[in-house]
């Protein structure tokens, strides 16, 4: 029993020091990614020290202070806004619609609110479309199983957020002669 524990503690001190490192690169589409393992031309993040305490829990700050890229110096006000979320809330994940006509009201929340010339793109079925802001129609919507996802898009075309994609189904009652 006594070797189980030792193994124990060593594996969980392996995992921790290899949890320590994170690297963060931009594709050639402009999309951040971030990963445990390094992509060439990524660089390292310091991650912020976990710690708990009775008001719950909290994260706190690096110690090491990092430096600004090039790139951030270059839009510091675009660098400072972004949006912390954005979800379909109609229709929901996993969903069933019943007689639904072939229209589909779409609800989506965005937080902070859309930005003046900010635009939403929606993606029905693998299919974009730039849609009028966060309530919006998608017709011809017929019985099965479809996806939607939306992205907020600035107004140079550069992605902002992106949401998860929602499977939902659309059912249409029968008439049986």
């Amino acid at each position: 029993m006594g070797n189980r524990a030792i193994f124990l503690i060593i594996g969980l001190l392996a995992a921790s020091a290899a949890l320590s490192e994170a690297y963060r690169w931009v594709d050639e589409n402009g999309i951040v990614h971030y990963s445990d393992r390094p992509e060439p031309g990524a660089e390292l993040i310091i991650l912020p020290e976990y710690s708990a305490s009775r008001q719950g829990r909290r994260y706190q700050r690096p110690t090491a202070t990092s430096q600004p890229t090039q790139s951030n110096q270059a839009s510091p006000a675009a660098a400072l806004f972004r949006y912390e979320r954005v979800e379909i809330t109609s229709p929901g994940a996993e969903e069933t619609l019943w007689n639904i006509e072939g229209i589909l009201n779409v609800s989506v929340t965005v937080t902070p609110a859309l930005k003046a010339g900010h635009q939403v793109r929606a993606y029905f079925n693998g299919n974009s479309e730039i849609v009028a802001g966060t309530s919006f129609q998608i017709e011809e919507v017929y019985r099965g199983v479809h996806n939607l996802q939306v992205e907020i898009i600035d107004e140079n075309g550069k992605l902002m957020i992106r949401s998860r994609a929602n499977r939902f189904y659309v059912q249409q009652n029968t008439v049986n002669f």
